[in-house]
């Protein structure tokens, strides 16, 4: 925490004058009485020759100038009269000029911060050591005021806005999570609709990350926001459209899972899908990782930690409530009915987010009007060209050419961020799409007969562990520091996982018991997996700068996606129910691998991970 030293300063010493004729550069001898909090550079302006020296200078005018104020009193560059008192010779300094005399600075400025306590230099020694140093004393806050201040969000109703906001969205894509892969699952009994949406889906996030994250780091982000929600909910709705059609014209023309694949609403489907993604997981990544921290404070990590607590428990609460409503919803009414149902909520709730939005920058000054442009033109700003001053028309020639360079620039940053051992143990944990809540778990449930109502309520107790998560995560770092906390919740899950895949082989998942244990040792492995999600978040909040929050975090979820395009990939070609064994089992392995890959981490930090955090457990917080 930076000094603040008050901007009310009273300057005085003595001087005498020496037999010499042949005086130096002017001096001035000074000490500072403190009344209000400011931290300021004094530098004196001296005459531009050194015949200036030898006129006749009224000192009672002569002037300081304070520079560089530091951004706690955010004023600059002001001018203040010095006063000149004689003072008894007493105490002289001789080392000092023969014909100069002292000044006596005094400085009014009248800022609104709180008061501290006066600078005092009392010994003799102290005085003659501001010959070297103008500041020998700095009043710093004291440890409860800095606790309090890191735990205090620099933007309150700004945060609270945003915790609705993302309420609302959250709780409409759980919805629609939940909604879609249960309804296309009816209408084959095979893995291979449900994986084909997925994999090209998350093809489009593989692709397209990189170059949507750098657009959204030079791009308005209020104007963002409207545009992302937008194209997300049409997405939506479009998509849904299109499942009634298909579940109206009748399931009993889909004798194969091919014919499902070549029908022109399923084609629809997979673009639809595949846009509705991109938008929200863009949604996700700007309003977890920029917003969030610019609300709550880079430089307060309690209130950020609770922030993110936050936004985790809203997170779960949407998963809990949208799962359990719609599969409640689904197992009394007809799938068309429910589709309906979700739709309606989609329209309702875009009006809402859009002024929550607005609503989020006014409460906040707005803080979110700013923009990180760099010095130089972004790849972004180099797709669009223009003859004339002024004139800017898209260059579609360029489109191809830098989009590339867009994602390889994306994936070098990403390579060269200090925490990236953390980010590829996230990444492998969406390897994981079988012994986890989604599309692959929904459909696989809905083949063996599980009612619509049990399969909400599974993918609500998944969410619920998200919720206990983020207490039990929260003693961890007490006991444990950050990143053991993150290391202890990667092992859990990978534990558990393999329990899990122990049941389902050994057993016959055809019996209710059996599958049961292994729906509740998945649930069980929930706890490990939301622990270092949230733990996870803000190790990469620590570690990656605001500037390219958006662009790493979106080329994450670019590589997360390519590892879920991997295993969907696999769910294609082992699409029978009857192979969901062997895809558990590569799940299984991915977890244990990014378990050791963040032990391994651990046990092995760079120079700049260990300025970054404490590897030793001495210290349980990160710095910021």
């Amino acid at each position: 925490m930076a000094s603040l030293i008050s901007s009310r300063a009273l300057l005085s010493s003595s001087a005498v004058a020496s037999t010499s004729s042949a005086a130096g550069p002017d001096s001035t001898l000074s000490y500072l009485s403190l009344h209000r909090r400011h931290s300021v550079a004094l530098r004196q302006i001296r005459p531009a020759a050194a015949a200036a020296a030898s006129q006749s200078i009224n000192l009672s005018a002569r002037r300081l100038r304070y520079t560089n104020l530091t951004p706690k009193c955010f004023r600059t560059n002001f001018v203040v009269d010095v006063e000149h008192v004689v003072r008894p010779a007493d105490g002289i300094r001789k080392d000092l000029p023969s014909d100069r005399s002292i000044s006596y600075l005094s400085l009014t400025k009248s800022v609104d911060i709180l008061d501290s306590k006066s600078l005092k230099l009392t010994s003799e020694e102290e005085q003659d050591h501001l010959s070297n140093s103008l500041f020998t004393e700095l009043t710093v806050l004291s440890e409860e005021e800095q606790d309090t201040l890191a735990a205090t969000p620099a933007h309150r109703g700004g945060l609270y806005a945003l915790y609705g906001s993302y309420l609302a969205g959250n709780l409409v894509e759980r919805v629609w999570n939940f909604a879609w892969p249960a309804a296309v699952a009816m209408l084959h009994p095979s893995l291979l609709p449900v994986a084909v949406v997925g994999f090209f889906t998350k093809l489009a996030m593989f692709i397209g990350g990189p170059l949507l994250g750098e657009f959204m780091d030079h791009f308005p982000r209020i104007r963002a926001y409207y545009g992302l929600n937008l194209v997300q909910i049409s997405s939506q709705l479009v998509s849904a459209a299109m499942i009634i059609y298909a579940l109206a014209n009748g399931t009993a023309q889909y004798t194969t899972a091919t014919s499902v694949l070549v029908q022109p609403w399923f084609m629809v489907l997979v673009v639809a899908g595949a846009m509705e993604r991109l938008s929200g997981v863009a949604l996700g990544v700007t309003m977890e990782r920029d917003w969030v921290v610019r609300l709550a404070g880079a430089n307060r990590p309690v209130a950020l930690a609770k922030a993110n607590a936050m936004l985790n428990r809203i997170d779960q609460f949407s998963e809990i409530a949208g799962a359990t409503i719609f599969g409640i919803l689904l197992s009394k009414y007809d799938t068309a009915t429910c589709l309906k149902f979700a739709s309606g909520l989609m329209m309702c709730t875009l009006p809402v987010v859009a002024i929550l939005g607005q609503l989020v920058n006014r409460l906040s000054s707005g803080v979110l009007d700013d923009i990180n442009k760099p010095a130089a033109p972004s790849v972004s700003e180099k797709l669009v060209a223009g003859t004339q001053p002024g004139r800017r028309v898209i260059n579609p020639g360029n489109i191809v050419k830098k989009g590339f360079k867009t994602i390889k620039h994306g994936w070098m940053e990403y390579k060269e961020q200090p925490v990236l051992p953390a980010s590829v143990a996230s990444v492998f944990l969406y390897f994981n799409i079988a012994l986890a809540p989604g599309s692959i778990m929904t459909a696989f449930l809905m083949h063996h007969g599980i009612s619509p109502s049990i399969v909400g309520g599974f993918s609500g107790l998944c969410a619920f562990m998200g919720v206990a998560a983020t207490f039990i995560s929260a003693t961890l770092v007490k006991k444990l520091g950050i990143l053991k906390a993150g290391a202890a919740g990667l092992v859990f899950q990978a534990s558990v996982l393999t329990m899990a895949l122990g049941v389902l082989c050994c057993t016959r998942t055809a019996q209710q018991a059996p599958l049961y244990l292994f729906l509740s040792l998945i649930v069980l492995s929930r706890l490990g997996h939301m622990s270092y999600d949230l733990v996870g978040t803000q190790i990469l909040q620590t570690g990656i700068p605001l500037s390219k929050a958006n662009l790493i975090g979106t080329t994450e979820i670019s590589i997360a996606s390519l590892a879920e395009f991997i295993m969907l990939g696999v769910a294609i070609i082992a699409n029978d129910v009857a192979h969901f064994g062997f895809l558990a089992m590569l799940s299984t392995s991915c977890v244990v691998g990014a378990a050791w890959m963040f032990c391994h981490w651990l046990s092995n930090p760079t120079d700049q991970q260990k300025k970054l955090f404490s590897f030793d457990g001495s210290s349980h917080h990160s710095t910021q």
